[in-house]
């Protein structure tokens, strides 16, 4: 007997979160709106696609009008118009090379294994991209169903580019939304978890006696902030694809606050990886007790050069132009801190070597976190 409460589980678990996701992608614009858009798109133009060619070719082509709709229905118009233009290449190339062999040698065992070696090596075609198999499979039907006859080719052509035409035409008509505010608002909220983060390891570093639960919970955060991060940095990629022959309006200058999006985030994770290694090193301080043995100015100096280096990501990640004097002072800020560092590691340099060490790690870290800050300014 089947165990009908597992049963049930697993079939609610992948239902509830199907209606969750159609109840987002209804209430909020983002990624879900945008699947559940073309999932309609889809629909759409494969139906028509298929009622067209029903209506005006043979029924042995028109399956072929739907299966190009959905080829030519992706994420993003150029997506879209580049694998088009790559199934119609192939399709062409399959049903010409069908048609030569059929008229040249005729229908036979010998002559349908040429055409599929033609057909692979013509595959392997660079601008033909993912759809270099179907030339091989565009070549079999035409091959076998229709015998290689120029009239099967001509419907089978006319089918496929049927089906293209209604799967452009839907996305011409109802273009993918553009989320050019969105990615720089994503990037900006990163930031300000970053900063947020930055200030909670400040905090740490002037503590009389940290805690070192919360530094391995901070080394935690970084992980999850960086994983967000790769997914804003696939965000922006695909909206930088979706802006190209987009026919929707966006915001003015789009595709250069793409840019500084971009850029802002690559600087916000580079200096994330520093910002890591400075945790890390003062976890194992916490949990070797070496942080005890670091003077009072000396994490004063410290947590005082990461306020400052966090202001001057603050800057950097502006959805509008950074300000360059409030940036420059907060990384001017940063600089003579880290000198001040510096300065006490000389002034202390008698103190354990465990002690010397671990300073001169963490100078190191911060060193190279200004210097990429510095880089981008």
């Amino acid at each position: 007997m089947p165990d009908w409460g597992k049963l049930w589980t697993s079939v609610r678990t992948p239902a509830a979160e199907a209606v969750g996701f159609v109840q987002r992608g209804l209430r909020y614009a983002g990624s879900e709106r945008d699947d559940l858009v073309l999932g309609l798109k889809t629909v759409l133009a494969a139906t028509a696609a298929w009622v067209l060619a029903r209506w005006l070719l043979p029924p042995t082509v028109s399956t072929f009008a739907p299966f190009t709709a959905l080829v030519a229905l992706q994420a993003t118009v150029y997506r879209s118009l580049r694998d088009c233009a790559q199934y119609m290449g192939a399709m062409a190339a399959g049903a010409a090379l069908a048609a030569s062999l059929a008229a040249a040698a005729g229908i036979h065992g010998w002559s349908f294994a040429l055409l599929t070696l033609l057909a692979l090596a013509v595959g392997r075609f660079r601008p033909l991209g993912a759809h270099g198999t179907q030339v091989a499979i565009v070549g079999f039907f035409a091959y076998s169903s229709g015998q290689g006859q120029i009239g099967y080719v001509g419907h089978l052509v006319a089918s496929v580019v049927l089906g293209a035409v209604c799967g452009i035409a839907a996305h011409l008509l109802f273009a993918p939304a553009r989320h050019t505010l969105h990615r720089q608002e994503a990037v900006t909220g990163l930031i300000t978890r970053i900063e947020e983060r930055v200030d909670d390891l400040a905090d740490t570093f002037e503590a009389l006696e940290p805690d070192a639960d919360e530094v391995h919970e901070l080394r935690e955060a970084w992980r999850q902030l960086s994983s967000e991060a790769d997914r804003i940095r696939s965000a922006i990629d695909d909206e930088r694809e979706n802006s190209r022959l987009n026919p929707r309006p966006s915001i003015e200058d789009s595709a250069s606050a793409l840019i500084r999006a971009r850029a802002a985030l690559d600087i916000a994770q580079r200096c994330q990886d520093h910002l890591r290694s400075v945790s890390r090193s003062l976890d194992h301080a916490v949990s070797g007790g070496d942080v005890l043995s670091l003077s009072a100015s000396f994490r004063c100096a410290y947590a005082t050069l990461l306020r400052a280096s966090a202001t001057a990501l603050h800057h950097i990640g502006r959805q509008d132009h950074t300000d360059r004097r409030e940036f420059d002072t907060a990384l001017e800020q940063a600089v003579s801190e880290l000198e001040q560092a510096r300065l006490q590691i000389l002034v202390e340099r008698d103190g354990p070597s465990g002690q010397t060490a671990l300073q001169g790690t963490l100078l190191t870290d911060a060193g190279r976190l200004l210097e990429e800050l510095r880089h981008h300014g």
